[in-house]
């Protein structure tokens, strides 16, 4: 017997029996609506802030998304739908622009002297201004082999106009006057330049590379910024390999924007702390590149230095391998006598472009070969690569080891495998991925520029965290200090 019909009750078993299926089924499909409309209608948390596109996969907040404050972290919970009806054109139109409120990162920059960064292309102001008019005529910056190396230029410049009320382009950073309000500190050395035009000196004398190198760290370690934090929060740039040799050792705790560990210690120089930069590609984008797999008669091309020393000694390896396949280039070139040009027709025809280790494990060869949509073959077994938190360069690139390249046969029959399709697929990937890598200036978004400034911020939690940790004993007047020798057996 039921509860219903041992409790005394106006209605008859039959319509309590009745009452009670009616309740249920109703408070079924209450529930079922109120779970859908939760399944539905819940916000996507993705921090699209530290991620170059929807298109690649999604970094969820719970892995990827830095510390920040509650303002910035309900920013950035968006979902990918688009604008709807009651959002006014100019709402939309002012995502496109350059936003302080929106912004990633706020950064400082020192007033260093032009001496250490526009100085430095000749340029000078009448006024002995610290920087130029970035409205007027913008100082050029050489071309050649110093191009590659040009990140320097490019960040500055990006900073710079990022506080212009008619900046029209999206910004990532912004340049803060007061220090306490950054997130991280910007020493704009042109270290690169630096080095190509001013290593060279006269017999007993010190070379204006080494004199300014000298200067800066003693002017840094004088800042309030640099004590504040022992300098954790700084971004140095030496971008080429061997900028910034004389400072180095005593600027180890800052960010250093590289474009390789090749000439560093572990301990002064690693992933966790520091950010890898591209290099500006040297040949010209394929524009509108219709040339697919059928349409490109070279199987494999390199063009290059090809003796080497160090890790690109298998450059010789492999030119000896590979010199009398028919439907291979492989071949001696330099930015002389016409050689970017020659670069730019030979990758634009070919299928796949190698990668291989040189001086040091990187060079601008791989951004000229995504720019040209020609597929990298990577044979640089320390490389490492910009972006790759949320870059899957295997969906665009092939990397095969060294010990197995110099295999006399494997590389041909490797790269002969790779299907149409295949191929096709991984071509697609390069026109979808390439403007990940040009240097602009304005910068545009998800641009080089911004993807450098995209990876800095990514750095901030574990800046945070270890001037958290210098902070420890602070109460009793002592301050701790990291010696990097001791993080060597972390880092190797």
């Amino acid at each position: 017997m039921s509860i219903f019909e041992r409790t005394s009750h106006p209605l008859g078993p039959v319509s309590r029996n009745f009452l009670f299926c009616l309740v249920t089924i109703t408070m079924f499909v209450v529930s079922s609506f109120f779970f859908c409309l939760h399944t539905t209608v819940r916000p996507n948390f993705i921090d699209h802030n530290f991620l170059p596109s929807s298109k690649l996969n999604a970094v969820s907040d719970r892995w990827g998304a830095p510390l920040r404050d509650e303002s910035k972290f309900e920013q950035s919970i968006v979902t990918l739908s688009p604008p709807t009806s009651q959002q006014s054109r100019s709402e939309v139109q002012n995502t496109q622009k350059c936003n302080p409120d929106t912004a990633l990162l706020k950064v400082y920059m020192y007033d260093l002297p032009p001496q250490f960064h526009f100085g430095l292309l000749q340029w000078e102001d009448k006024e002995q201004k610290i920087w130029p008019n970035i409205r007027g005529k913008l100082p050029d910056y050489p071309g050649a082999l110093n191009l590659q190396h040009s990140i320097e230029y490019w960040l500055t410049l990006d900073l710079l106009s990022s506080r212009l009320p008619d900046r029209s382009s999206p910004c990532t950073a912004l340049k803060v006057d007061n220090s306490s309000e950054a997130d991280v500190v910007f020493v704009p050395f042109f270290s690169s330049l630096c080095y190509n035009r001013f290593a060279k000196a006269a017999p007993h004398k010190k070379s204006q590379n080494k004199l300014l190198q000298e200067k800066l760290v003693e002017y840094l370690m004088e800042q309030e910024e640099w004590k504040r934090t022992g300098g954790r929060d700084h971004i140095v740039l030496a971008h080429h390999p061997n900028s910034m040799l004389d400072a180095r050792m005593s600027l180890w705790p800052a960010i250093f924007i590289l474009a390789d560990f090749g000439r560093y210690p572990p301990n002064i120089a690693n992933v966790e702390k520091d950010v890898i930069a591209p290099y500006k590609h040297m040949i010209r984008t394929f524009v509108n590149d219709s040339a697919g797999f059928d349409s490109r008669p070279t199987l494999l091309y390199f063009q290059g230095a090809i003796y080497r020393k160090d890790g690109g000694v298998v450059r010789q390896e492999l030119f000896y391998l590979l010199k009398d396949e028919k439907d291979v280039h492989f071949s001696f070139g330099s930015v002389r006598q016409n050689g970017v040009s020659e670069a730019s027709h030979g990758m634009h025809g070919s299928k796949f472009c190698l990668n291989i280790a040189g001086d040091t494990p990187s060079s601008n060869r791989l951004f000229d070969a995504i720019v040209s949509h020609c597929v990298p073959v990577i044979i640089s077994d320390d490389i490492e690569l910009p972006f790759e938190d949320v870059l899957d360069y295997s969906e665009f690139c092939i990397f095969v080891r060294t010990s197995d390249a110099v295999k006399e046969g494997f590389l041909t029959k490797l790269i002969r495998s790779i299907g149409k399709e295949e191929w096709t697929r991984m071509w697609e990937k390069l026109k979808e991925i390439e403007h990940y890598f040009e240097f602009q200036y304005p910068s545009q978004e998800d641009d080089a520029v911004q993807m450098i400034w995209k990876a800095v911020a990514r750095k901030v939690p574990m800046v945070k965290l270890r001037v958290h940790q210098m902070r420890r004993y602070a109460r009793y007047g002592m301050v701790e200090e990291m010696n990097p020798r001791l993080l060597s057996v972390k880092f190797s």
